[in-house]
């Protein structure tokens, strides 16, 4: 096959998967999990079922998938934001407030969502689920740690305990009304990294 064609069909065959994934998600937050139907995304990408199914052999897999590129999209974000923020102090609290902004958004487009309990269990325990967490682990780690070189965090307790306490109460931030009060939120989270008083 020349190269020219082959490269074609990996273009197209790209394209279909986004538009899958796009209107998998689209379906998601006009009607949640149990809304999402091969029928359903096939119809709206405009493709036959039997097409569909060469792509993803059922909606579980279509689903993971997107959750998979959701997930990677944020972790890219929060990575750049961090990248683009000052000092230590200044890049800590711009992830955190932008982890919040995150976590509010999946509760809001996710309500659905959070009725499928089987679905949402599934998702959550996908492998790619547990290697984000990680990274995001991680992440929030290495900002404490410059944190701490910088006298702006604690020291008194190891930074991977004080990640997992960033991420638990930050995650708080889903049940929270507005943006205003995640804002609120992420001071209260920063006060109990400071580093206590001599």
């Amino acid at each position: 096959m020349p190269k020219l064609w082959s490269e074609t069909i990996e273009a197209h065959r790209h394209q279909v998967h986004e538009a899958i994934l796009r209107h998998a998600s689209a379906l998601v937050a006009e009607h949640g999990l149990r809304g999402v139907t091969m029928s359903k995304v096939a119809e709206m990408t405009g493709i036959g079922r039997a097409t569909l199914y060469k792509y993803f052999p059922d909606v579980e897999s279509i689903l993971l998938a997107w959750h998979e590129r959701q997930i990677t999209s944020h972790l890219g974000h929060l990575a750049q934001v961090r990248d683009q923020a000052g000092d230590p102090a200044a890049a800590l609290d711009a992830v955190l407030q932008a982890y919040a902004h995150i976590t509010q958004q999946a509760r809001r487009h996710g309500d659905g969502a959070h009725g499928d309990g089987a679905l949402v269990t599934l998702m959550h325990r996908d492998e790619h689920v547990a290697d984000a967490e990680r990274r995001l682990h991680e992440l929030i780690r290495d900002l404490l740690a410059d944190g701490v070189r910088a006298g702006v965090v604690r020291e008194d307790i190891p930074t991977g305990e004080l990640a997992g306490y960033c991420l638990h109460a930050v995650a708080a931030a889903g049940e929270l009304p507005s943006q205003a009060a995640a804002r609120r939120l992420v001071q209260v989270i920063r006060s109990g990294l400071a580093p206590p008083a001599t």
